[in-house]
């Protein structure tokens, strides 16, 4: 099995990398004009707050650290759940895109848990964040890359795949669409597991563009996006079992759908 991996993972690797420069579905009407760097610091501002420090963190509760704008799971050694471990397969990509990747972001992350991560007075993890803060858009080239193998599941689980790909082409055609749909899957996922839903309804990106109405393009297609986003988190509200209360979350949730406008 172990044979396996190591034979998938080049395969992994160039599929992200030919997504980030592929051309749009013929259905598009944009080709994709999207700012990677104003799209990275966006990435950065919702997932970091936009400071150096968030680059590398441990958050409460996790058995592992985080790493760049895109909050990327790295596991230390012995550590293994649910989570997609993101981080060595972004160092991956970024060598395939050809940046220098220093050999401190090899193998397993360098600390055994929290305690020891905020324990660590060898500078490492500083050293770390300032190589991320120097390298904006390849974690978002990385990102990007990963949102359009994404939309070939998501097309799998749905009933109308043309729909979700002509909805999701337009908005990926854009900056801000671009940001609605990388956002939105950090916030709450595809929408492609059976185990995320509610009275058989889901909240995930699928069922986003499911609840979009027509094929709008440009600033258009970001409003119904923002739209159909409000009306999946409510409707996951009102199916939600009541003793999870999941009414108090609403008004920060519509408030975050407010932004992809």
């Amino acid at each position: 099995m172990g044979g396996m991996r190591l034979l998938l993972l080049p395969l992994l690797i160039l599929s992200l990398a030919s997504c980030a420069t592929q051309t749009p579905p013929r259905h598009a009407k944009h080709h994709y004009a999207v700012n990677v760097q104003e799209l990275g610091r966006r990435i950065w501002q919702n997932e970091c707050a936009g400071s150096v420090q968030g680059l590398v963190s441990w958050n409460a509760g996790e058995a592992f650290p985080s790493l760049g704008i895109g909050h990327f799971i790295w596991y230390p050694a012995g550590v293994q759940e649910a989570f997609d471990e993101s981080f060595p397969t972004f160092v991956r990509y970024a060598r395939a895109r050809g940046a220098q990747v220093p050999a401190y972001f090899d193998g397993p992350a360098p600390w055994p848990d929290k305690a020891a991560f905020l324990a660590d007075r060898s500078g490492r993890a500083d050293t770390m964040r300032r190589w991320l803060a120097a390298h904006v858009e390849v974690q978002a080239q990385f990102i990007m890359a990963r949102s359009r193998l994404a939309l070939r599941r998501m097309m799998q689980h749905s009933s109308n795949p043309q729909a979700i790909q002509r909805r999701y082409s337009a908005l990926a055609g854009t900056t801000q669409g671009m940001y609605c749909l990388v956002d939105y899957v950090n916030f709450k996922g595809e929408g492609t597991k059976d185990t995320e839903r509610y009275k058989g309804q889901g909240w995930g990106l699928l069922q986003v563009l499911e609840e979009m109405r027509g094929y709008p393009t440009g600033s258009a297609a970001t409003a119904e996006f923002s739209r159909a986003a409000g009306a999946v988190l409510t409707r996951r509200v009102q199916n939600a079992p009541a003793a999870r209360g999941e009414q108090r979350w609403l008004p920060g949730w519509l408030n975050r759908c407010k932004t992809y406008r």
